[in-house]
């Protein structure tokens, strides 16, 4: 069983990644002004809190090891829920864990050099070594999680260190009322596209519905766990974004291509450089180790779904506090994905980044299910309700809505070869249905299955 302090680390762990690294220069130059850009990054916050609190009801009355898998299942039956498990396992956390192998690998090639094929064979490295700690149990893949997130975070503090640094100097540091400080309001439009990699940034968080049935105290320590867990990322973004500020003023943010690494070089010499990327590697490993802890627990509950189909996929070994079975399919589908991503380079990272509407589809799906379960299911007891319903859900839905619609724009004016991006996801999820129109008249309806205590 999960405590509360771990539960949170796998939540930080799995939201932080390299998007603070890169992130923050783009918001900067679409929000104008320090303080459009520091409100992006503060609304950011209070709308993944409000997405936290629906999260919190959901998980804390439906408890069970699916997270988003379970409540879809019980919101729309079994055939669409597929369908998400299916997404999930073909590209959306395989694909995660591939290319944050490949990001890892490719910054540990550059402090350790191994030549052309030197990221790839990190990406492996990272993979195996971090699929065998997770084989171990549960307790294995949550210790090396506590230790990652927290040199994670000490990363993030040694950038506002820099920044304190430079702002305490001699004048080396970029002012920070730079000209666009004193610019007026962006248009909606900028200030929309700068939301849209905010909210990229603090995306993760949702995954804390796959512990929900292993964590002590659940119904008062998933609200816990969530709330403290966007308080602490909020935090850190907030004084991350103040350092490369501070560091390097506005103009000097937007113009960046490289943020940390600037800030770090400016603070304290070539070394900064190399410590950025021992930075990066370390945040692409937490992202790993979190991403495969709470991703198998979606193909261990389709396969408690499907047993006559897919009944080996739902083993939970409960020695190890874990579903084995599915770890293992998983990490060998990333390793597959891996060998796909050396051969074939950007075009794979493409492939899964065109994915993210089949993302936005299935987390808006996810909000609307609480509409849909407080209607079907009125008498099941729920610890925890969201408070201002229907106003709150409303607005996290909307929020969905309008990033499945920027997502659906952006892979619109994609192409991957000869073939128009937006079809990719379309893809994915026919192979899906093809796959659950075989195996439907071989699979026995069977009850949803019983979270594990």
């Amino acid at each position: 069983m999960l405590r509360l302090r771990e539960a949170v680390l796998i939540i930080v762990g799995i939201v932080i990644g390299a998007g603070i690294f890169k992130a923050p220069a783009m918001v900067a130059g679409m929000a104008g002004s320090p303080g459009w850009m520091f409100g992006a990054w503060v609304l950011g916050g209070l709308v993944s809190l409000i997405g936290a609190l629906c999260y919190a009801e959901l998980a804390t009355s439906f408890p069970h090891a699916g997270g988003d898998y379970h409540f879809l299942q019980r919101a729309y039956g079994r055939p669409l829920a597929f369908l998400f498990g299916w997404a999930r396992f073909a590209v959306i956390t395989t694909g995660s864990i591939a290319l944050l192998a490949f990001v890892f690998g490719d910054y540990l090639n550059q402090l350790l050099p191994l030549g052309p094929k030197g990221p790839a064979l990190y990406a492996v490295a990272a993979v195996v070594v971090l699929s065998w700690v997770n084989l171990r149990g549960l307790k294995s893949g949550a210790a090396t999680q506590s230790w990652l997130t927290l040199a994670e975070i000490g990363g993030l503090l040694l950038i506002v260190v820099a920044g304190v640094v430079l702002a305490a100097g001699d004048g080396a540091a970029a002012p920070p009322t730079a000209s666009t400080a004193a610019a007026g309001a962006p248009s909606a439009g900028a200030f929309g596209l700068a939301m849209v990699f905010v909210l990229l940034t603090y995306g993760g968080w949702n995954e804390a519905a796959y512990i929900s049935a292993e964590l002590k105290d659940r119904q008062r320590n998933m609200v816990r766990a969530l709330v403290l867990s966007i308080a602490l990322l909020t935090a850190l973004y907030l004084v991350v974004n103040w350092a490369y500020w501070r560091g390097l003023g506005l103009d000097g943010m937007a113009k960046s291509q490289a943020l940390a690494a600037d800030l770090l070089r400016a603070a304290f010499g070539d070394w900064g450089a190399k410590a950025i990327s021992a930075m990066v590697a370390v945040a692409a490993l937490t992202s790993i180790n979190a991403t495969m802890i709470v991703g198998a627990r979606t193909s261990y509950a389709v396969g408690q779904d499907w047993p006559q189909v897919l009944g080996w996929l739902g083993r939970w070994d409960e020695g190890r506090g874990s579903p084995t079975v599915a770890m293992a399919c998983q990490s060998a589908m990333a390793l597959a994905l891996v060998a796909v991503g050396s051969a074939y380079g950007s075009g794979f990272s493409a492939m899964v980044e065109f994915t993210s509407p089949v993302f936005w589809l299935f987390f808006l799906l996810s909000g609307l299910s609480l509409f849909v379960l407080r209607r079907r299911e009125p008498q099941r007891e729920r610890p925890f309700k969201v408070p201002l319903y229907p106003v709150l859900p409303a607005v996290f839905c909307a929020v969905c809505g309008y990033m499945l619609w920027s997502s659906l724009s952006y892979v619109g004016s994609q192409q991957l070869g000869p073939v128009n991006a937006a079809w990719i996801g379309v893809l994915v999820l026919a192979a899906g249905a093809v796959l659950l129109l075989v195996m439907r008249p071989a699979a026995a309806l069977s009850p949803t299955a019983r979270p594990k205590p």
